[in-house]
């Protein structure tokens, strides 16, 4: 499998990110967008950058800043003097890999230019609607930690995220392979590209036609269902976060080459795809955080005995 190939291109750069790289390979094949969050310096950009690198594709890289306008996303409309006309100059999103460096500094009427692009893959520019290429991904990364000039993603926007990607720290053994990889050159540099933008629309074509249980589906809406009615969140996952749900589990079948999706899916991908979504009560946010309370509503539903 093609898709494989992109998994050995990153792990070439990125080492111990086993589970990143997988959840970046879902995303793909899910075709959602994702959010990369982590503290500086643990290789959310690195991470990105590979892919984009992995693939045949366009790519484009925006860096946020409070400075950053709408236009400067999408594009816009300009009067030519030479040829005394408007013309329409495209903006960045104009590509198949987009990755947006620290999302959460940008005013929020510029976020805002992300969510029609997003959910639509079409951008509107002077009153004209624009389609986007296709495969087309947003990769977004931001720092949890800083708040100084920062603007949190309004809820709507985190929505439109398919799964979050907290990569965390490497092992002293990891870091230590890291120094001697980076010793002499950067191997992100030495990356060629192995998989065509045709390959990824098949793989995506393909994730649609899995097959998902009743039992699974059973067992992935009672965790649904649970964000809905725990006492410590006031905004559980929405209609919107069931399908990209299923979606993701689909995509991991693809990747674990099944034609059918298992409660070991849903367990996996139930924090990454969820925890973004929910929004906690006062008290939720003084005592526990959002991965914490989806760890233990995976510890209460019940999951089938994988014997499909």
């Amino acid at each position: 499998m093609s898709i494989y190939k992109i998994k050995q291109n990153i792990s070439n750069v990125l080492i111990g990110q086993e589970q990143a790289i997988d959840l970046l390979m879902i995303g793909l094949i899910a075709n959602g967008h994702i959010l990369l969050e982590d503290v500086p310096g643990t290789g959310k950009t690195t991470l990105a950058k590979s892919l984009a690198k992995s693939i045949s594709a366009d790519f484009k890289r925006l860096q946020f800043t409070a400075d950053t306008l709408p236009g400067d996303v999408t594009g816009l409309e300009y009067f030519d003097l030479k040829e005394s006309d408007f013309k329409i100059r495209k903006g960045p999103i104009f590509s198949n890999i987009v990755l947006v460096d620290e999302i959460n500094r940008a005013v929020p009427r510029t976020q805002s230019a992300l969510l029609e692009v997003m959910e639509e893959r079409t951008v509107t520019i002077a009153g004209k609607t624009h389609q986007l290429h296709s495969p087309f991904l947003v990769l977004a990364t931001q720092n949890p930690l800083e708040s100084a000039g920062t603007f949190p993603l309004p809820d709507a926007q985190l929505d439109r995220f398919l799964l979050t990607i907290r990569q965390g720290y490497p092992s002293i053994q990891q870091e230590k392979e890291m120094i001697l990889r980076f010793k002499e050159t950067n191997p992100i540099l030495e990356l060629q590209s192995v998989i065509t933008c045709e390959e990824i629309i098949a793989y995506q074509e393909e994730a649609k036609k899995i097959t998902i249980h009743e039992e699974v589906l059973d067992y992935l809406l009672q965790i649904i269902n649970e964000t809905r009615n725990h006492d410590q969140i006031e905004v559980g996952v929405s209609p919107r976060g069931t399908l990209a749900f299923t979606r993701a589990i689909q995509a991991r079948a693809i990747l674990n080459e099944r034609d059918y999706c298992t409660p070991e899916d849903v367990r996996v991908l139930t924090i990454p795809v969820c925890s973004h979504r929910i929004s906690l009560t006062i008290e939720g946010e003084m005592k526990t955080t959002k991965q914490k309370i989806m760890a233990e509503i995976l510890e209460t539903v019940f999951a089938p005995v994988e014997q499909l």
